[in-house]
């Protein structure tokens, strides 16, 4: 499984966001504490990454089995949904950073890292299932059509589902965690 990086919210976790906004007070029209930068309102903001041009020509080689758009459910419902019935994926999340945004809203709403790969794309906009013979191909032909590519899982014959797993330096763990989505 590979992932494409996300340009910021997109469109999971607003309910979240706009309680954590009233409840802290936060001044949207200031720089964002997370980046002096970006206005708070601009990151909270950012459009949607639309990946449709650096994935077409990769779906039209047959290079792609299956597409995942990290919404809400965040990585834990969405993959699942474009599984097999017999498979379960496995993502790792200290493949990829966590963005600064994603960090303060888990820190600001006390967020465990289980419902935060629930309710965010925690940073991976899209989920791209490719065979494994493929994978380091299909990586490098989305960097030069400019995306940000992580290697962020595999999947396995198992019941349909989803685990994301962490260490204690992933999302600000206190443990090595788990958390998984049968669907």
């Amino acid at each position: 499984i590979l992932g494409l990086a996300s340009s910021g919210v997109h469109s999971n976790g607003f309910s979240l966001v706009r309680r954590l906004a009233a409840d802290r007070g936060w001044k949207l029209d200031r720089p964002a504490p997370f980046d002096q930068d970006r206005l708070f309102i601009d990151a909270l903001m950012a459009p949607t990454r639309i990946y449709v041009a650096s994935l077409l020509p990769l779906l039209r080689q047959g290079r792609i089995k299956g597409l995942a758009h990290i919404t809400g459910g965040g990585l834990l419902e969405n993959v699942p949904r474009v599984l097999p019935l017999d498979t379960h994926a496995t993502i790792d999340a200290d493949a990829w950073p966590l963005p600064r945004l994603m960090a303060y809203l888990q820190a600001q709403g006390r967020i465990e890292p289980e419902e935060l790969a629930r309710t965010f794309n925690c940073g991976i906009g899209m989920a791209v299932i490719v065979a494994a013979e493929d994978a380091d191909a299909v990586a490098a032909a989305l960097d030069d059509a400019g995306e940000t590519v992580y290697r962020i899982g595999t999947i396995e014959a198992g019941e349909r589902g989803c685990t994301v797993r962490g260490s204690t330096e992933t999302w600000s763990a206190r443990a090595d965690w788990s958390a998984t989505h049968h669907g």
